[in-house]
Order: structure tokens, then sequence, then C-alpha cells
């Protein structure tokens, strides 16, 4: 007995006989009084009264009740098949038990769930950001700050030194290719994201941070104290060895096409027989400078990369511009695993339509494209929304592109201040001049 109420002897089932011959009931009835309705909606009728009959009464004896409040807004978007409901008992059970509960708001829980269905991406270049947050990092990005020069990657969930800029405090500490960053003054970086990372890292101009470095090789981490200050990111050096010549190019950034151009006008001037281009730890920077450079080499109309969604959509078919004017010309590539994105896209251009050996080590894989999606309250999302492919059908995301000689640079070779990379570059080309 409940409130007053018997349950009827027999549990459900005598209930559902009851009903059922209640509901046979009145449709003999109907049809004794010559009321015609198609048997088959009188069926369907007595069905309905049953199925929701026997719900209501399950329900009576299991009630789920969740009351929720500070919400709007929700709607179930179409296609999705999940069980919302789990989502929000635990943010029942959240409100109900949680220790500090009257201290996070509503939103503020919607906005760690949305980090949280981020997350889930397994992507380490997605991202999300509050409008708090969103205005910091715009802030950060494009205004004064002070940093080390190290170019941030995420590998294998580890936050890891994809390139030491040329003159900045981390090179010139010894920070490496590869190293792996495992906390930021004394906060661990697991699980941390990306630009997470690269707020905690960059700081007042005059301040220090210290890193702990693990690197492949050592049996424990090591922490390096840098000074941060204004990182001016160089563009590229030219030299020439022999009757060889060399472009190091640091970064695609805005002057990397005019100073390409001028280091190209000086090869011609110096009469070298061959080109060597070095992208070691060359980060990537603009992918339209990266297309104009390779259109010098790669003639106008042949693929340089796509840009390709999912369901294999292929956004853009990005080709060379012309005018190709040295597609005969003897080049050699040095990569690194410090070599990524626009970097890759230039190497890989070059190999598959030209057939340009490459030398050094294997390259970063970054090959992927994010965009700002903004949200109807001020906050964003940065989203991975297609992957580079290049001319072969090789996707760079994760893979990068392996040398045709593979040669490593070891602590020891910059120790004693040893380039076998570049001696090994220097050999190929002129295997290249002899032919």
């Amino acid at each position: 007995m409940e409130g007053g109420k018997e349950e009827p002897k027999g549990g459900v089932f005598i209930w559902i006989s009851d009903s059922l011959k209640l509901a046979l009931g009145v449709i003999w009835r109907l049809i004794k009084k010559s009321v015609w309705i198609p048997v088959f909606l009188v069926l369907l009728v007595g069905v309905s009264y049953l199925s929701f009959e026997f719900g209501y009464s399950r329900g009576q004896e299991k009630p789920k009740n969740i009351q929720l409040s500070d919400i709007s807004g929700f709607k179930n978007p179409s296609g999705v098949i999940a069980d919302f409901g789990t989502f929000w008992q635990a943010w029942d059970l959240i409100n109900n038990y949680h220790l500090k509960n009257d201290k996070i708001t509503s939103q503020d829980k919607v906005y760690g769930a949305i980090s949280g269905l981020v997350s889930s991406l397994d992507d380490p270049y997605s991202d999300f950001f509050s409008p708090e947050d969103g205005k910091k990092f715009e802030e950060d990005v494009n205004g004064y700050f002070g940093g080390v020069g190290i170019q941030l990657g995420i590998v294998d969930d580890v936050l890891t030194a994809i390139a030491p800029l040329k003159n900045t405090p981390a090179q010139r500490a010894g920070i490496m290719a590869g190293d792996s960053i495992l906390a930021v003054n004394n906060t661990s970086t697991q699980g941390m994201s990306l630009d997470d990372a690269i707020l905690l890292i960059r700081g007042p101009e005059g301040s220090e941070v210290v890193l702990t470095i693990f690197r492949k090789g050592w049996d424990r981490t090591k922490d390096f104290k840098l000074t941060r200050e204004e990182i001016v990111v160089p563009t590229l050096d030219y030299e020439k060895i022999g009757n060889i010549g060399r472009i190091q190019l640091y970064s695609f950034n805005l002057n990397a096409t005019r100073e390409f151009y001028n280091a190209l006008l000086k090869a011609r001037d110096d009469g070298v027989s061959g080109l060597i281009i070095d992208l070691r730890d060359n980060p990537g920077g603009y992918l339209d400078v990266a297309v104009e450079i390779a259109s010098w080499f790669v003639p106008k109309g042949e693929d340089v990369v796509k840009e390709v969604a999912k369901d294999d959509e292929v956004l853009e078919d990005i080709k060379s511009y012309g005018p190709g004017t040295l597609k005969d010309f003897p080049v050699v590539i040095l990569l690194n695993k410090g070599s990524a994105s626009a970097s890759e896209i230039l190497a890989g251009a070059l190999r598959d339509n030209l057939k340009t050996p490459i030398v050094g080590e294997r390259s970063f894989g970054k090959g992927t494209v994010q965009e700002i999606k903004d949200l109807r309250d001020g906050s964003s999302l940065k989203i991975t929304i297609a992957h580079w492919v290049m001319p072969s059908g090789k996707i760079l995301e994760g893979e990068g592109i392996d040398p045709d000689y593979k040669v490593e640079l070891t602590e020891k070779d910059i120790e004693d201040k040893k380039d076998p990379q570049l001696d090994k570059a220097l050999e190929v080309m002129k295997g290249i001049i002899k032919k």
C-alpha cells in the first residue's frame, strides 16, 4: 500500500488483462451501435491506449525526475543518436552532491562540457574558447609578447618542440626539435591543449620560464631556465658552397617570397650549378608563400597540394602559378623532424612533380587545416576542417615525409660543429651535376 492505493494482485500482467477487457468492451459497444469505424483504426486506438497505460504504469513504478535551471536554447541536433539522459543525470548529481557546486555557474558547466566534447576528438589542434579565453588568446597572438622561440606541437599526446627558431633563447639554450616538454614552471603539460601551453610559455619580456625537457637517449629530465624576449622570426640565409648555392629558409612569413627571389638572383649571379633548399627546423607559415616558391620550380597548372575535407570532399585544389623557370635546375632539399606544414608542402610538391631528392630525417607531419568558428554567445571553436594531400595522394598528417637519404644529426655533431646532413646533401648534388 502506498499513498492509500493498493497495487492489484498478480502485478502488471493482471492489469494488462483488465485493460484489455476494457478496451475490447469499448470496441464491442461501438460495433453494436453500428458506429462504422474501420477495423484497423479501432485496433490502432486499442494498442495505443494499452501502450500508453503500460508505459505510464512502469514510469510510476520507477520515476526519474531531473529538474534543470539556468539552461536555455537546448535543441537536439537532427541525426544525433546519443543518450543525453546520462548527461543530465550527471548534471543533476553534481548539483545535488558536489562540495563546491555553489561556486560554479551553470554556464561554466556548459563550457566545461563543450571542452570535453572537443577533447573527445583526440585532435591537439582543435580547441574551445570561452568568450574571455578567446579574447585573451587573440590579444596574445596579435599583440606584443615575450617568448622563448619554440614552435610547439603535440606528438603522441606529449607537448613537443617542433623547432627552435634561430637566435632565440630556446636555440641558445640547446633545445632541439623533438624534445618533449613535460612541464612549464612545474605545471605538468599532460593533457594540456596546445593553445593553453602556448599561453603558459609566453609572458612579459624579461621574465623567466622553466621548461622541463626530456630527450630521446636521456635517462632523466632536465630543467631549462629561459628568459623571455621579443621574438623576431628570421626569414632566410644564402651562401655559396663551392659551385652550389644553399638557401636556408627559416619561415614562410610574408617576406619569404621576396627574399627567396632575391636569393635566387644571388645564386644566378654566383653562377651556381645546383641549389640546396634547407628547410630544417622550419615550422611553416603561410600556405600561399609555399605555393609561390614552389611555382618557381613546378610548371604552371601542376598540382601542389589539395585541401580535402571529410567524405573526401576537395575544398581546394591548389596548383602551381608558374612560371616553373627552374623545373630542370638541380635541386636537393634538406628536412628534419622540425620541418612542418608549409615546409612539408613545398618539399612534397617538388619531389612528387620533379623527383627532387630529399636528405635528412622524417618531417614532423603537420598536415591539417584549422578554422575559427564563432558560437552565438561569443565563445568559439578552433576546429580542424581538412587535411593536406600531396600530388602523390600522400596524406601529411601524422605521416610526414620520409627522406630519400636518411641522415641523423646528433648532439655530438652539434657540439663538434659538424653537419652530416648538409654534407650528404652536397654529395647527392654533386652526383646529380655530374650526370
